[in-house]
């Protein structure tokens, strides 16, 4: 169990980075909603859809996974911080859904970043 619980954690993280990225790079009206509403449309958009790709490869990777949940870290804290200061919880009449997700995505990413902590060159664990 607690040889695979890890790897459950940057499975999980990884499918919701990579299933939203259809949303991003397919101009989804409610993703180029929320990007002209925070003002980063579609730079922005585009730019953090390869962030999240890239996050979610490195992921999967187990010596590259402290990698993907720093910057899973920081787009998804951008994002909660994003919901908090312009969006709202409730984008568009979705529920708090979008919010959630980020939350326990960041969440997630913050467990693998600490079980992986002796992987980061610059901290000694």
């Amino acid at each position: 169990m607690k040889k695979y619980f890890p790897l459950a954690l940057r499975i999980i993280i990884a499918i919701i980075l990579i299933q939203t990225l259809r949303f991003k790079f397919l101009g989804h009206e409610d993703s180029i909603y929320i990007f002209e509403t925070v003002g980063l449309e579609p730079y922005g958009r585009i730019g953090i859809g390869i962030i999240e790709l890239i996050a979610g490869i490195l992921l999967l990777i187990r010596k590259t996974a402290w990698i993907g949940a720093l910057l899973t870290l920081g787009v998804i804290g951008g994002a909660i911080i994003m919901h908090l200061t312009i969006l709202g919880i409730d984008v568009k009449g979705d529920g708090g859904v979008l919010f959630t997700t980020a939350v326990v995505t960041f969440l997630l990413a913050a467990i693998i970043t600490i079980i992986y902590k002796k992987d980061i060159p610059l901290i000694k664990a």
